[in-house]
């Protein structure tokens, strides 16, 4: 379960689009080539890739190589051999139609070919009789039929019905997808009241449907017309769309072309599901398979320090991380998306110990931290104060023997210094940068700088780091009035 996490939690979004994408042409593949001999051979390449993966992890080398070099042999066979059924199924479709029409294969019926024969027989006025059967056995009323047995086609239909072809005068009975008989001598009509242009053909239609629940069609030789005959009724088809739902009516299809449509929808999601089901194996064994250890070090971030406190010590200021993840990836890192970041919110003064796990670690997705040395941080953390302090100058060398220094001021004469609690606390002075007094000579002023131990504490006030010094000079030796040598 926890690597099933891991694994998702590592799952990028350039991911999604990288198995979305090559589902979706894979998926495109099979929709232009499905049926042709390309799409065999695919499915043979597809199967040889499954055993060189499966030889590859059980350590087969020499069959894993094997296979991959088939493979390769078998793509280029693809490219050679079938270019031309390639190119020819590339040319029967427009641009739309390869990147993402469906291409649905409408299946024809054999009610729709015998409709669009029977009315191609109309237009070239060439006489026809051809007879379905529904649940009675119409073999007690008819005659001298000849067995065909020949699949039902527009040619087939037309060739029976040919003027020039011996069987044309009789009936043709279809049985199912299968012209069963033809030449077939049907019983006349009895009834008496027949329009006189009724042929030979309509009587004899009409006879069938007056003894048996059978479905007539009768093309006229003479005026080209197409009649329906059943339940001892005649009547007229104007177009080949009406007459295809009456003979559905009859052998009781209710929408064909609609469960074919239902069909080919449910193969093409099928498809579209294993499409995408091989491409994430796929990919789950090029990112998984081809793993890449790598090392990096990475500076410590500290995060959330309380402002009055300060770190004094840590036992390292870098952290060495062990990652894994595919080639391309680990080679894809940048310094900035790694970070090592620890929260001091809950740091008390002293020393604190911290532990560097993945809640710490921040990394682009698909990378897997293994390892972290140190896997603990100490951290001592100090109160940071504030101490006023006198100023001293620091005088170095002496006056000339006749002159003293007789008065000293400092301005400002103490300063605030900032810093840890443990640093400071010993610091009782600040002194200046050393003033030479073989120079001076007479009083005056001098503008001089503190020295700051940066390691311990800090001067509160920029303005403070420069102080004057007011000095006065006085002669050692005196005259006394009035005395003379």
């Amino acid at each position: 379960m926890e690597t099933l996490f891991v694994f998702f939690a590592n799952f990028r979004w350039q991911d999604i689009i990288d198995i979305g994408l090559n589902s979706y042409i894979l998926f495109r593949l099979y929709v232009l080539f499905r049926g042709t001999n390309v799409f065999r051979v695919l499915i043979g390449i597809g199967l040889l890739w499954f055993f060189q993966r499966v030889a590859s992890s059980l350590g087969l080398i020499v069959t894993s190589w094997i296979i991959q070099g088939i493979t390769a042999v078998a793509a280029l066979i693809i490219i050679i051999i079938f270019r031309n059924e390639i190119r020819r199924v590339l040319q029967a479709r427009n641009i739309k139609s390869i990147l993402w029409g469906l291409g649905f294969r409408r299946t024809t019926t054999p009610t729709e070919i015998i409709a669009e024969s029977v009315f191609e027989l109309s237009q070239n006025s060439c006489g026809a009789l051809i007879v379905l059967p529904a649940t009675q056995d119409i073999r007690e009323v008819t005659q001298n039929g000849t067995p065909w047995h020949g699949n039902i086609s527009k040619e087939m239909i037309k060739s029976v019905f040919w003027p020039d072809n011996p069987v044309h005068d009789g009936a043709a009975i279809i049985e199912g997808k299968k012209v069963s008989e033809v030449s077939v001598i049907l019983p006349l009509s009895k009834q008496k009241d027949l329009p006189s242009h009724y042929s030979t053909r309509h009587r004899a239609a009409l006879g069938l449907s007056e003894q048996t629940d059978a479905l007539s069609i009768v093309v006229s030789e003479e005026r080209g017309t197409v009649s329906i005959a059943k339940k001892s009724k005649l009547y007229e088809v104007d177009d080949k769309i009406k007459l295809n739902r009456l003979l559905q009516d009859h052998v009781g299809i209710a929408n064909p072309e609609s469960d074919s449509v239902k069909r080919e929808k449910l193969e093409l999601a099928a498809a579209a599901l294993i499409s995408f089901i091989f491409i994430c194996g796929v990919w789950i064994s090029f990112s998984q398979g081809l793993y890449t250890l790598t090392t990096i070090k990475i500076p410590i971030e500290y995060m959330n320090r309380n402002p009055n406190m300060e770190i004094t010590e840590t036992t390292t200021n870098s952290a060495l991380l062990h990652l894994s993840g595919s080639g391309a990836l680990i080679k894809s890192i940048r310094p900035e998306q790694v970070r090592v970041r620890l929260d001091l919110s809950k740091a008390v003064e002293g020393s604190n110990r911290f532990s560097i796990s993945e809640t710490n670690v921040t990394l682009p997705p698909g990378i897997v931290l293994k390892k972290v040395e140190p896997a603990n941080v100490d951290v001592s953390l100090d109160v940071r104060i504030r101490k006023k302090v006198p100023v001293q100058v620091d005088w170095k060398g002496s006056l000339p023997q006749q002159l003293i220094l007789t008065q000293v001021n400092l301005s400002p004469d103490t300063v605030t210094i900032v810093g840890e609690q443990t640093k400071i606390k010993s610091v009782a002075t600040i002194y200046t940068e050393p003033v030479s007094l073989d120079k001076l000579v007479q009083s005056g002023e001098k503008l001089v700088k503190l020295v700051q131990e940066l390691d311990k504490y800090q001067i509160s006030d920029e303005s403070k780091r420069k102080i004057r010094i007011i000095f006065t000079i006085e002669n050692r030796y005196t005259e006394t009035p009035g005395t003379t040598e």
